[in-house]
């Protein structure tokens, strides 16, 4: 869960999200529903043994969610630190990401042609790194081609 005034912060910063805070009330009136019809049709989609609504409820709310998705496509975060910053699991992160990244891109709000998201080989190398580096610290020891 985000600190208090955390999410002013985000929404009032310009170059966090490259949007204005009326465009970011605007998103969240506009996509907030759909995510919340989306979110509600998925729970009643299977048999369950308690009610909708039972269980604990969401910490990381719609407008973290999207902010989450806005800082991810604007500055390409991983989603750890993003998970750190908004105080939720890595998880959680790439599943809200997931979730609202395809509203967006409805309400006509994607990517610039020609910009690719993703990591750059730099990147792509200490990742591999870590990874080696990590399993030996286990005791296990990989294959020479991964």
């Amino acid at each position: 869960m985000m600190r208090a005034g955390a999410r002013e912060l985000i929404v009032a910063e310009y170059r966090i999200t490259g949007l204005s805070p009326d465009v970011i009330a605007e998103l969240v009136a506009e996509v907030g529903p759909l995510w919340h019809e989306q979110h509600q049709d998925r729970l009643t989609a299977r048999p369950r043994r308690r009610a909708v609504g039972a269980g604990a409820k969401h910490k990381f709310v719609f407008v973290d969610r999207l902010l989450a998705t806005l800082v991810s496509l604007r500055h390409g975060t991983t989603h750890d630190l993003l998970a750190c910053w908004f105080g939720v699991g890595r998880s959680t992160i790439a599943r809200a990401i997931g979730e609202v990244r395809p509203l967006l891109a409805q309400r006509g709000c994607t990517v610039a042609p020609g910009i690719r998201l993703r990591r750059r080989q730099r990147d792509r190398r200490w990742w591999r790194w870590m990874r080696i580096r990590t399993a030996r610290w286990a005791g296990y020891r990989p294959s020479p081609r991964h």
